[in-house]
Order: structure tokens, then C-alpha cells, then sequence
């Protein structure tokens, strides 16, 4: 199927939907193969992240959303944790990323929810085994990465498929957990995983569309661990609760524990309104989810919308209906595209921690300014996102808009300044997106946004 030129370069990005499942699930965007050429940049030690600023009353309820229910709507009867030390082992093809992002993160979930967790070498609570996508596939279609319980290897979660062992509702406590991870995806798309499946390995394993700060969302925005993250993992395993532990009863000491873990949050804001209808789901994942037709997924995407509507909703969900209907006029209708993008950007921008989704909509705008020929509100929208992605650390994001940005400087004339932009997201862009042919590719899908009078000007001069 031909796809739009914007369309496709728009689709570079963003996150689609995927299906419910009894497993924790990370979404791919792109299939890359492993970077063959030397040159990777990869991104320091995160300093701590920020804590989340919402107040403890809402927290309250977003813990127990996301511990006592599954991805799949199924809930779950009582808390499970591992008790005592936590180890994690990588196996498999291991992708020559993936020791260094592992030890960093490790660092983090010491430093900053307290956890007592190392890597090993051989039997471990968490096993991270890297395996062909193809294979992944085949259990499950547009599927990265997952955490199945119970097992160890790719081999028992294979015999162990239709015999119950996998279900997380029967467990009690977690004492072996694994997860699967791609052996040919790009670095970033092999970092993204550790960080998620790994926290939903150790902790909560319910995704909320609504929490715009952190990484237990669908929308996928964020591909590393939050501030909010770190506290949901700090409370998870707080030495008041233990394994076993119905949802009352963690209820009945969250109080006590929030107010020591996140003084700050005391007396603060208002709980959520974290029911999310199942059609707002299936709407979303007609809009977004890559079946149908354009005008289908247009009807879908306005279907999120007038739900969201009717539902009062401000949150991200209510961005992430507009952000939906921007995606599909891309491309076709221009200036649709962009009254969506705008009005989601501006109902991010006003929400808490939604930083890195207010980059992702600049992106789309900055990418339709460099369509209509208007360099400098594509220069300008892309620095404006560029910090914020970097601290974010999410590389294919900043290669996009450092390309994106290029193409604007040379539309500008400003020719050395976009060469040396272009030279600075190659390396970045290798990490996001893994093999020099990607990168190539991308990077011509971008070019090829150029108005078509500017590239006749250069093939003339």
C-alpha cells in the first residue's frame, strides 16, 4: 500500500495501540535489524528523574489501579512481589547495548525507589533472554517485547503455553519471571524494554491511559522510567506490604506509606478519573492500531474524540484523541493535521509530566511546517523540543527532529549549519533506530517533505 510521504515520516515516532493480553506487552513501531556500523551514540547515566507532582490522593488511586487489575481489564486478588533480594540475568543473543542500559537502569531502581536489586549470571528472579523477533511474532503479532511468570527461558514459557502456569491471577508470590526482547531490534528499542518490562517483572502489571508521567501508559510516550515510576516500585515494596495481600489491605496502609515516601504530595490533588471506557480503547486502537481503512481510522479517531468529550475528560486522553486524528490527516489534510496537533499539544502542555508528549505533537508540527515550506516555524519547533527530548534520552525522537531540523536550515539557506545538524543525528539516530540502511531510509523519507519548488531550485543550481 502507498503511504503518504508525511504519513510515513510521522509514523517514525509515535506509538500505536496494541491488543489486550494476559502478558505485559511493549509495542514496536519499526522491525530494524542490529546496528552493523561503529559509530552509536548512547546517552549518559539519567540524572534521578523528577518526582511526579501529583498529590497523594490521586497516587492512592493510581496504585491500586495498577496493582490489582491487567493489561487485559482481568483483576487480580491479591499483591505479588518477589521477597528478598531481586537478581536479573541476561541471556540469549545479547545485543552488545544491552549490558551498560541494564546497569544503568539497575542503578536507578537502587537509587531511587530503594530497591535491592543486582545483575547475575545464570538462574535468576528476573531473566531478560533476547530471542529472534520472528519469533515473538509468532506468539504474538505487533509485539516487541513481554513478561510471561513462572518461567525462565524461552523453552519452558513455550511448554508451559495453555497449561495455566502463566497466569499471573494464581500467583501468590513471584520468585522467576521472563522476559522476551527481540535480539535484532535497534538499542533504544532494547532499553525501552528493560526499563518496562523490568519494572512490570518487579511490579505493577496494568497499564493506565490516563497516567501522562509515566511508563505503565499505551500511549507510549514515555520510553523510560518516571519519577512516578520509581515511586510506584518504592511502595510496591515497602516493608509494610508482603506478598499476599488483598487490595483492602494495601489500601488501609497506602495512607501511611505515601505521606512517608511523598511528603510533598500530602493535601494535594484531586483523584483521577481512571475509568477509561472499553469503547474509548477499541476507537483508539481502530484509529491507531494500522488495520482498516483511512476513512475508517478517521471515524474511529473521532469516535475517541466525542467519547473523551462526553466523558469531561482534560487528561492526556482526551491530547491523545485529538494527537490520533492529526496522525491520519496527515498528509491529506494538512491543515486538519494541524489544528489536532495544536489543541493536543495544548491540553499536554497543561497536564503533569506530559513533557515528552507536547515534543512528540512539535515533531508532527514541525515536520508539516517543513512540508508548507515554512522554515522557521520548523526550526523553531524543533528547538523547543530538542532539550526536552534529550533529557527524556529518547533517540529516535531526537534524530527525527535534528533531521527534520536540518532540512529546515537548508531550506533556509543556511547550508553548513544544516550539514553539521545532519552529521550530529546520524549517531543518534543509529541507537534509535539500528541499521545504517534505517537511518537511511529515514532520512530520505525526510528529505522528501521538501517543497517541491525548493528541490527543483537546487537540482537547477
Amino acid at each position: 500500500m502507498r503511504i503518504p510521504k508525511l504519513l510515513a515520516v510521522l509514523a517514525l515516532t509515535a506509538c500505536a495501540p496494541m491488543p489486550q493480553a494476559e502478558v505485559s506487552m511493549n509495542r514496536s513501531t519499526t522491525t530494524t535489524a542490529a546496528p552493523t556500523a561503529p559509530v552509536v551514540n548512547n546517552f549518559s547515566p539519567a540524572r534521578a528523574a523528577v518526582a511526579t507532582k501529583r498529590g497523594n490522593t490521586a497516587i492512592l488511586a493510581d496504585f491500586l489501579e495498577l496493582e490489582f487489575k491487567m493489561e487485559s481489564g482481568r483483576t487480580l486478588p491479591v499483591l505479588t512481589r518477589f521477597e528478598g533480594p531481586i537478581t536479573i540475568a541476561l541471556a540469549g543473543a545479547i545485543p552488545g547495548t544491552a549490558p551498560s542500559d541494564l546497569a544503568q537502569l539497575i542503578g536507578r531502581f537502587r537509587a531511587e525507589a530503594g530497591l535491592n536489586v543486582s545483575q547475575t549470571q545464570g538462574p535468576a528472579s528476573i531473566t531478560v533472554e533476547f530471542v529472534p523477533r520472528s519469533q515473538i511474532r509468532a506468539m504474538f503479532s505487533n509485539v516487541s517485547c513481554f513478561v510471561a511468570p513462572r518461567v525462565g527461558s524461552w523453552a519452558e514459557y513455550k511448554a508451559a503455553k495453555g497449561t495455566g502456569i502463566l497466569d499471573w491471577s494464581t500467583l501468590r508470590q513471584r520468585e522467576r519471571v521472563a522476559i522476551f526482547v527481540p535480539s535484532d531490534s535497534s538499542p533504544q528499542e532494547v532499553r525501552d524494554c528493560l526499563h518496562e518490562e523490568i519494572a512490570q517483572a518487579m511490579g505493577p502489571l496494568n497499564d493506565l491511559y490516563y497516567l501522562s508521567d509515566s511508563v505503565f501508559n499505551d500511549d507510549n510516550f514515555n520510553s523510560t522510567l518516571t519519577g512516578f515510576d520509581m515511586l510506584m516500585l518504592r511502595l510496591h515494596y515497602a516493608p509494610d506490604l508482603r506478598s499476599g495481600m488483598t487490595k483492602e489491605q494495601v489500601a488501609s496502609l497506602l495512607p501511611g506509606l505515601l505521606k512517608r515516601y511523598n511528603p510533598a504530595g500530602e493535601g494535594a490533588g484531586q483523584v483521577s478519573n481512571a475509568r477509561t471506557p472499553q469503547a474509548w480503547v477499541q476507537a483508539m486502537e481502530g484509529a491507531l492500531g494500522g488495520g482498516g481503512t483511512a476513512g475508517s481510522r478517521s471515524n474511529a479517531a473521532y469516535q475517541a474524540l466525542a467519547i473523551a468529550k462526553a466523558q469531561n475528560w482534560s487528561d492526556g486522553r482526551l491530547a491523545f484523541s485529538y494527537y490520533a486524528i492529526g496522525r491520519i490527516a496527515a498528509g491529506k489534510d494538512n491543515a486538519a493535521a494541524r489544528v489536532a496537533f495544536a489543541e493536543a499539544g495544548r491540553i499536554y502542555r497543561a497536564a503533569t509530566g506530559a513533557e515528552i508528549h507536547a515534543a512528540h505533537v512539535d515533531m508532527q508540527l514541525a515536520a508539516i511546517a517543513l512540508s508548507s515550506g515554512d522554515a522557521a516555524q520548523a526550526i523553531a519547533l524543533a528547538d523547543r523540543a530538542i532539550p526536552v527530548v534529550r533529557q527524556a534520552q529518547n533517540a529516535s525522537l531526537l534524530a527525527t527532529l535534528m533531521m527534520v531540523k536540518a532540512q529546515a536550515l537548508e531550506l533556509d539557506g543556511r547550508t553548513s549549519e544544516a550539514k553539521a545538524m545532519r552529521l550530529d543525528s546520524l549517531a543518534w539516530a543509529r541507537y534509535g533506530f539500528g541499521a545504517e540502511s534505517v537511518v537511511r531510509k529515514r532520512m530520505a523519507e525526510i528529505s522528501a517533505l521538501m517543497p517541491s519548488q525548493f528541490k527543483l531550485a537546487l537540482s537547477n543550481g
